[in-house]
């Protein structure tokens, strides 16, 4: 009978989890706002989760008093959950913040011209994009002091910050071979992580090159292919939660 009750509870909970996962991940783009379908923020969303998860963690486990264990599993699942959402929403505010700018989750944001500097978050991570104009110098792979100056104040909020994992990544246009890009946007990538590095954080850092890979415009004229050149700075919770910045 115990096993029927633990299969009904779990698939119970497997159900609300899907159905909020389903509202909480619409595609893998920024939605326009911090909020779901639900009318919940992503910290909310994720404290509910964990909330219903750790619930039936500990009222599955043995021992006496299961209602008090399905309230301390829900209080601790709900703790985690809340706690990561709220992470990557109060470092994307404190990076908005510190850059002079909003958080932007508009997905068109990128495709726009007149930014050069967006903060974004989903609830898997902060992205900060960099358009190469601002960064670097005309064939050149070396951030100017004033990209210097803006990496700097990123890093000042990493101090507070030093479980997230960053992640550079570099990106060009399709002009010249593919080899030739991956090069180039590898090694700028690997200058602007290196900048971060050195600012003295105990952050995990890598960098990665996508060469013209995942554009934000066709590369059919010099201003959707000034659009493509730049970096993002990603920032993660942990390692488990990096993706493939190349196709994603």
């Amino acid at each position: 009978m115990k096993k029927i009750i633990f299969f009904k509870q779990f698939a119970i909970s497997s159900i609300i989890l899907a159905m909020l996962v389903g509202c909480t991940n619409q595609g893998n783009s920024p939605q326009p706002n911090t909020t779901n379908n639900t009318g919940m923020t992503k910290t909310q969303t994720g404290a509910l989760i964990g909330g219903i998860l750790g619930a039936v963690i500990g009222g599955t486990t043995k021992g006496s008093n299961k209602g008090k264990r399905v309230l301390i599993g829900g209080a601790v699942g709900a703790a985690i959950g809340g706690g990561i959402g709220y992470s990557m929403d109060q470092q994307a505010k404190e990076v908005a913040d510190t850059l002079d700018t909003n958080v932007n989750n508009n997905p068109n944001a990128a495709s726009n011209p007149s930014n050069d500097l967006i903060v974004s978050n989903t609830d898997k991570f902060v992205k900060i994009m960099l358009r190469d104009s601002m960064v670097f110098e005309t064939n050149s792979a070396t951030p100017t002091q004033e990209a210097s100056r803006k990496i700097a104040k990123i890093s000042d909020v990493l101090k507070s910050y030093p479980n997230t994992v960053v992640q550079v990544v570099g990106y060009t246009d399709s002009r010249g071979s593919y080899e030739y890009n991956q090069k180039l946007s590898e090694q700028r990538a690997t200058n602007v992580g290196n900048t971060i590095y050195n600012s003295g954080i105990k952050n995990q850092i890598f960098s990665k090159g996508c060469s013209f890979n995942k554009p934000v415009a066709p590369n059919d004229n010099p201003t959707n292919m000034a659009l493509n050149r730049r970096v993002e700075i990603y920032l993660y919770a942990d390692q488990n939660a990096i993706v493939d910045a190349c196709v994603q």
